[in-house]
């Protein structure tokens, strides 16, 4: 049974020209909404669970978001509408939960004896149990590097996400679980009445590295790993955060089982559980096997190993678990360990070989990144032929030089990253570079990290700049990818920001791969990011320590662009998530010359940002103060903007002088506590709703 029926006219071969909103009945919008939510929620399903998507990640993009239209239009409220993985209101922290059940560990090694000795243990445990151990077989999974997550539905429905923590209690990442498109809201099919479930969130090793990528052109520490990734990313206390990070989700263990009305008893072995969760929608790992015996165990472990380098995500070792569930209940745990399952892990990877040179790359904001090149070396079966030393002073740390022997590892077996020098062949450490490698212009140090001063005068970061102004992340131009910008800079039509606004349609269509069509369109999707929201084109700008959250709130701040580019630090301290480095950073990049020429050739192409909505709003508000809690119809920092737009102060704790406590759903309890202490009204989001309307004030904002 899936999502959406075959008849949906969302589910194959999509409309996604759609008539305006305003000319729809409330039923048509309802009716159409549901239709959506079901097709997208198959759409999910087809894309992560079952790895055949219907249609192409465009026109999912285009479903999603006349979704978004039609419940902000008509007011359509479904908390499980996959509109809700988007965005989501911060929380102050994450609150401590109880797991269903023991999530425990499970003994492992890298010794083939070792997990031979495992199965006379346990042949031995279950004949003293009564069971016949010559028959009951063992379910092989690879085993995930990730971080462990429980799922609790009740009535199928999601109601509670939980890291693993000390295996009873964990951290309750609820709402950044919703955000996780691979984690289904709701289950298909006949779902127990509660079912919890036991899973490992990852991030893919292709969704890894490009987000590495964005971190390092954003001036920001790449992450060493995609466990690291993945682990920083699921304690987020800003769910929108999630959203926005390439995050999977396979499942493997039911925890929790109570069949309902459904008259389903749970099944009887893991190989069953394993199918019974697959169609419920969770994503399942496709390489899992049922063996009779543990020397195929064995076997299945050395030809995963041979499989890895393979895969797009990240394996350290295959579980082994005993498939006859009334037999590993037999077997009982520890205080800490299953007794039923074994880890049997892969060899660590690590070589030794020689640096031969070490460059220094210019990302997008101007950060200097040094890349060690290697003799080439074999680490866990990849070819290794350079190595991140991420910042000065990683390299001081380790005293690396050219010539060096070092210890190369690959850190969550992905990224080359060098661990030690083992034979220092030089007196000395490498010295960085004081002038960009590039533009020849100053280089500053940031305690670790170091940044050329050339900004948008820099031809590197101008590169970088061009491929970030016209990214979804600023202000989404499709057809211009990073080889087609390549190939625009090399025919010398590209070489500034403003040349975008200026290509010439005949010019572009001459060129190899391209055609008057191909031309035609690029240019219409320029023309129309010329009158681009002010927040939108300060994020497409590259402004270091400048991302969307921040630069919608200095649109809203200071309205129009002059204004926010004479503003002095001072004024840019008040504004909300703006302190004083932010306040200086911002400050320096309108103060660096050749960024100022870049926007004067902008705005001298046509360029007119517009300002946002919420600026210079109102003063309504006037005098109140509001405190934001758990989750809203948007975000805090978008809550936040309103109220303050209106004249209303808004701050980050309850306190004798604040008004009303606007709590949503899974509200702080702390803050709820401080205003029942401080007798300050508590409003749901209805109520506060109901009160902005009294002064004329629309909920949620557009």
């Amino acid at each position: 049974m899936s999502y959406a029926d075959d008849d949906n006219p969302y589910l194959r071969e999509p409309p996604t020209e759609f008539e305006s909103a305003e000319s729809l009945t409330p039923e048509a919008a309802e009716h159409q909404a549901d239709q959506l939510r079901a097709a997208i929620r198959e759409h999910d399903y087809r894309y992560y669970a079952d790895n055949d998507p219907l249609i192409a990640d465009r026109v999912y993009d285009q479903l999603f978001d006349r979704l978004k239209t039609l419940e902000t239009a008509f007011d359509l409220d479904d908390p499980d509408s996959p509109t809700t993985r988007v965005g989501g209101q911060p929380v102050d922290e994450l609150d401590t939960v109880e797991h269903t059940a023991p999530m425990l560990s499970i003994a492992q090694s890298g010794e083939a004896g070792d997990v031979r000795e495992f199965h006379k243990r346990t042949a031995r445990l279950l004949r003293e149990e009564g069971f016949d151990p010559d028959n009951i077989g063992y379910v092989c999974e690879p085993k995930f590097d990730g971080i462990s997550i429980e799922l609790v539905y009740e009535g199928g429905r999601l109601t509670r996400a939980a890291t693993r923590g000390d295996g009873a209690e964990g951290d309750d990442v609820t709402a950044q679980a919703r955000r996780i498109r691979a984690i289904p809201q709701r289950l298909r099919g006949d779902s127990p009445a509660l079912l919890a479930v036991r899973g490992e969130v990852f991030m893919p090793k292709d969704g890894f590295r490009e987000h590495n990528r964005e971190r390092v052109e954003d001036g920001k520490e790449p992450f060493a790993n995609p466990r690291n990734a993945t682990a920083g990313t699921i304690r987020q206390l800003d769910p929108s955060v999630v959203a926005d990070r390439p995050l999977d989700c396979f499942v493997y263990d039911i925890m929790a089982y109570e069949a309902g009305d459904t008259g389903h008893e749970r099944p009887a072995t893991q190989w069953a559980e394993r199918e019974a969760i697959a169609s419920w929608g969770f994503h399942v790992d496709d390489l899992a096997d049922r063996v009779d015996d543990i020397e195929s165990a064995i076997k299945y472990r050395d030809s995963l190993l041979d499989e890895r380098e393979e895969l797009n995500y990240e394996i350290d070792g295959v579980v082994i678990k005993i498939d006859d569930i009334a037999a590993a209940d037999a077997l009982g745990n520890t205080a800490r360990e299953t007794r039923s399952a074994f880890a049997y892990k892969f060899p660590a990877r690590t070589e030794v070989t020689t640096i031969t040179d070490i460059v220094v790359q210019v990302g997008r904001t101007g950060r200097l990144t040094p890349v060690a090149l290697l003799e080439p070396v074999q680490v866990g079966g990849v070819t290794v032929s350079r190595a991140t030393l991420h910042n000065p002073g990683e390299i001081e740390s380790l005293g690396v030089a050219v010539g060096n022997r070092v210890r190369v590892l690959r850190a969550g077996d992905v990224i080359p990253y060098i661990d030690e020098v083992v034979d220092d062949e030089t007196d000395s450490t490498f010295a960085f570079p004081d002038a960009c490698p590039v533009c020849d212009n100053p280089v500053d140090r940031d305690g670790p990290l170091a940044f050329c001063t050339g900004g948008l005068g820099c031809s590197a970061q101008r590169e970088r700049a061009i491929e970030h102004y016209v990214s979804r992340g600023g202000l989404d131009i499709e057809g211009l990818g990073s080889e087609r910008i390549g190939q625009l800079r090399a025919a010398d039509l590209l070489d500034s920001l403003d040349d975008l606004y200026r290509l010439d349609r005949e010019k572009l269509a001459a060129l190899e791969g391209w055609g008057e069509t191909s031309a035609q369109n690029l240019l219409d999707e320029i023309d129309a990011a010329s009158e681009p929201p002010l927040d939108s084109f300060l994020t497409a700008l590259s402004i270091p320590e400048v991302g969307g959250a921040t630069a919608t709130a200095l649109a809203r701040e200071f309205g129009d662009l002059d204004a926010l580019i004479n503003a002095d630090t001072d004024a840019l301290e008040a504004v909300d998530d703006v302190g004083p480095i932010v306040a200086e950073t911002i400050r320096e990049f309108f103060d660096n010359p050749d960024n100022r020429a870049a926007i004067d050739a902008l705005l001298d192409a046509g360029v007119d940002p517009q300002p946002v909505e919420g600026a210079d709003a109102g003063d309504e508000l006037d005098g109140l103060t509001f405190v934001f809690t758990g989750s809203l119809a948007v975000s805090r920092n978008d809550a936040q903007a309103l109220v303050e737009a209106h004249g209303a102060n808004a701050t980050g704790g309850v306190s004798g002088n604040t008004d009303y406590l606007v709590a949503g759903d899974n509200a702080g309890q702390r803050k709820q506590d401080d205003a029942d202490a401080n007798g300050v009204p508590i409003l749901s989001e209805r109520d506060f709703a109901e009160l902005l309307a009294d002064y004329g004030i629309a909920w949620p904002p557009a």
